[in-house]
This record gives structure tokens, sequence and C-alpha cells, in this order.
């Protein structure tokens, strides 16, 4: 039996560090996204994208938040009940040689939105968003970049890549003493969040509920401490934000954080 260990001990220490790699990688890595799959786009808001500012998301200003015109309204089969907010999606429109832009151009998107079912039409004759079905809804901006305007729908192959934002992740507080809501955008690798927790300088780790989009809420009391968030997104990577408020932080203000490698 000894002489047996012997002989593979030199194989198990060859494969120890692929081993070790692969359990960190998702965990240290860059998130690398995902495969390419099949859905329609359509487009929404108007030539300016006024009328894809705010949405499900709770993203606001999506100028103000570095969103600008490349984002989605995601059908409802996507936006998973707000855990896809924030996903970054390569898309080119495909197989429509009367409405696709000649050498299929991608375009690099951002999920903001709900685009919601209409039930009061089939899902292959306007309930474009209806579930099961896989749609995008782009602001006209980012649609006319793929397709032509009068193709009003059309065949798109996409898939998941990583989100490359400038700076940190960014905390919007909002809320008052009993309740704080917390928004949470610019998050760069996987863009969505899976799970929020926050420590005051006086409390152990409090676990958010996700309230709508990417708002996340508390009933602790956290005024008065500097703050520490820790997100973490769907690859399973985390990032900590450590005492990213100062003790005298304000209902209404913006604070940075670490970000996600990308």
């Amino acid at each position: 039996m000894a002489s047996c260990w012997k002989a593979w001990w030199p194989l198990i220490l060859l494969m120890a560090p692929m081993f070790i790699a692969t359990g960190h990688a998702r965990l240290l890595g860059h998130y690398r996204g995902g495969r390419w799959k099949f859905a329609h786009a359509t487009f929404y808001g108007g030539s300016d994208g006024s009328g894809t500012m705010g949405g499900a998301c709770g993203y606001g200003d999506l100028h103000k938040q570095g969103y600008g015109l490349e984002t989605a309204a995601l059908s409802q089969a996507m936006y998973s009940d707000g855990f896809s907010c924030g996903q970054c999606f390569e898309i080119k429109c495909i197989n429509d040689r009367q409405w696709c832009k000649p050498g299929h151009p991608s375009i690099f998107v951002t999920g903001t939105n709900l685009c919601p079912p209409n039930w009061a039409l089939p899902s292959d004759n306007g309930g474009w968003c209806n579930p099961p079905r896989t749609h995008f809804d782009l602001s006209m901006p980012a649609f006319l970049q793929i397709a032509e305007y009068k193709a009003g729908i059309v065949p798109v192959a996409y898939r998941r890549v990583p989100c490359k934002r400038s700076g940190g992740i960014r905390f919007t507080i909002n809320g008052n003493q009993y309740f704080t809501l917390v928004l949470i955008w610019n998050v760069a690798g996987s863009g969505d969040i899976i799970d929020v927790r926050v420590k005051g300088n006086k409390t152990g780790w409090i676990t958010m509920k996700r309230n709508w989009g990417q708002n996340w809420q508390t009933g602790v009391e956290l005024t008065g401490q500097s703050l520490t968030f820790r997100v973490t997104g769907s690859d399973g990577r985390t990032s900590t934000s450590w005492h990213v408020t100062p003790r005298g932080w304000q209902y209404g203000q913006t604070y940075e954080g670490k970000n996600f490698k990308y």
C-alpha cells in the first residue's frame, strides 16, 4: 500500500495546483461571460432615448449613472424579478438580409428595465415579451446600430459579456432610520447582484433583501455608523467595500466602493 502511495504522490502534487486554481477562478478571477444564444429584439423610448430613463431596475437617470443609451428592457423570462438588472450583453442582428445592418455589427448593452408581457396579444405577434420568450426591447439608438428602423423586430444572437465600468460600485442610500433602502449600481464583472450584506461599526453582518430592481433594504437602524457593504454577483465572486461611508453619512447621498475585476 505504501508503495502505491509513493507511486501516485508525484501525480497528486502535479494536479494539486489545478484543483486550487479551478476552485478559486470564479471567486478571484474575471467574469468570462456566456455562450451565444438566440432571441429577438425590438426598440422603444424614441430617437433621443428619453423614454428609456428610469425603469424597473431603479437606476434612474441612465446618463448620469453611466449606462447611457446602450440599454435594453428584458422580457419577463430574462428579467427574473430583478436578478438580471445590470447584466451586460453583446447582441448581433442575424438571419435577415433585408433588415440587418451589413457586416452584422455588435452592440453592447446593459439590462436596465423590464419589458412586461402583453397578454392581449399572442407571443408571436405583438406579445414579444410574453413568457417564456427571450426578448430584448432596446433603446432606439441601440437598435439602429444593428438593424433598420422599418424592421420593427429582428432575430438576434446574444451572449453575456463582462460589464466594464469606470470607478467603483456606487451605493445610493435612501429611506429613514427605521428603513434603509440602498440602490447599488455601476457594478462591473457579471454586473448583477444575488446577495448584499451590510455591516455597521456597531453591528455584525446583516443580510439585506431585494426590494425591487437593484434596491436593497434592511430595517436595522444604521444611522451614525460607518458602513461596509459586501456584494456578491451571479458568478460567485464577492466584493467587500470596507467603511465606504463615514459615520455621519446622510440619506440621499451616494458613496463609492470597491468594484469587481473584468
